[in-house]
Order: structure tokens, then sequence, then C-alpha cells
């Protein structure tokens, strides 16, 4: 079977991945060390954990010396922001979240390039709608996905043997969109979000796409919400 390698995968969306694409891939799980991450590759029998920091980049570069070939990376590792105006945010958090979203997946892709030309493969990066519309208190957050679609829009022209597909989703049932509602001081409502499995089902169908076919901008939002 092809392999896969799922960046966040100990839970939300990207153990929603996982458990979809588990029946046709081999899959590598990537996080950092914890018992869901364990406790994931035990329920998706043959999955294997690829636990580390991705901002430790040498343990990252030593991490994927034995991944020779690839199939699929799908990036959905990340973080949320504070949601504070522009002028109240300190560096500390445009370094944070600029690091994480953004400059640990440009690494990560560069390591994994001789892996995934080999197989010819798939880098699926799961964006966000911040990554085309920047709102109030939003700016780091939005910063770091406006980077990620430019990274992906290069990477999809410098490697032409490569599928490079982004997926744009609308805020997600997720544990951390729930820690976004609480900054808002709203009340949470799961029916305002996307499904993590809905979203999951999006990006595994990106994947499976025949081969002839070069799916590159996937857009979702919640149905009946702008």
């Amino acid at each position: 079977m092809p392999t896969a390698l799922i960046t966040g995968a100990s839970r939300g969306l990207g153990a929603q991945i996982a458990r979809q694409l588990a029946p046709t891939h081999d899959l590598l799980l990537g996080g950092r060390p914890s018992p869901e991450l364990d406790n994931l590759a035990i329920e998706l029998d043959g999955a294997s954990t690829f636990a580390v920091e991705l901002t430790d980049y040498d343990e990252v570069a030593g991490a994927v010396e034995a991944i020779n070939e690839l199939d699929v990376l799908v990036h959905n590792a990340g973080v949320g922001s504070s949601l504070e105006h522009v002028a109240d945010t300190p560096v500390e958090e445009w370094h944070h979240v600029l690091e994480i979203n953004l400059v640990a997946v440009a690494e990560l892709t560069r390591l994994l390039l001789p892996a995934l030309r080999q197989a010819e493969g798939h880098v699926v990066f799961v964006n966000s709608g911040a990554g085309r519309t920047a709102k109030p208190r939003w700016a780091p957050y939005a910063a770091s996905k406006f980077g990620l679609r430019a990274l992906a829009d290069s990477l999809r022209a410098e490697e032409p043997t490569l599928r490079v597909t982004s997926v744009y989703p609308g805020r997600i049932d997720t544990d951390m969109q729930r820690e976004l509602v609480a900054i808002e001081g709203r009340d949470y409502d799961a029916s305002q979000f996307l499904r993590p499995e809905s979203v999951a089902a999006a990006v595994v169908h990106a994947i499976q796409t025949p081969v002839d076919a070069h799916p590159q901008d996937i857009v979702l939002r919640p149905t009946g919400r702008w």
C-alpha cells in the first residue's frame, strides 16, 4: 500500500484523516509523543508513530532519514492565536504562530522532498478560511495561513511531478475551536462548525482523486453559513 504521513494526528481532524486513510494506506502518525498518539497507532493496526516536536529541526531531520519514499504528506498540525488586536500582540506570539504553522511546515516539506519525488507523491496543506480572508484580531494566525498558501503555490510550481493541494475549511468542531470561542466570550455550539469527519473526507477524497487529475484548492464552509 502507499504510505502517508499525517502531522497533528493524535486527535481532532488529524486523527479523523488517519482513520479514513487507514484502509488504503500505511500510516505514519505524526505528533508530539503522547498516549493519544500511541493509542491511535494501536487502534489503526499496522500504523506507526512519527513522534517528534516539529520545531526541533535536528530531531525532525533524524526522524526522516529512514523515509526513502513517501506517497502522501498531510500537513495538519498547527496552533491558533490569542486573538489580540495588532496593537496588543507581542512579538513572541508572532514568532510562535509563524514558527509552528509555517516555518516548521516548510522545513518538513523540504526534508521529505526526495522521498516525495521518488513516489511522485501528493502534499496536502490543511489551511484555513483565514488563509483567504484576514479578520480583526486574527492577524498572526491569518498571516501564517496566507504564508502557507504561498508555500503551497510555490511548491506546486516548482515540483511538477508532485500534486499539491490546499484545503481551506471554515471553523471546525475541535478542542482548539472551543478554546477560541472561549476567548471570544461566546457560548459553544458545535452545530455552527464543520465536523472533523467531514473535513477529513474532503482531504481523503483529494488524495484518492485519480492521478491524471490535480486537485489544487478546496474550500469548505459549514452548510447554511458564509
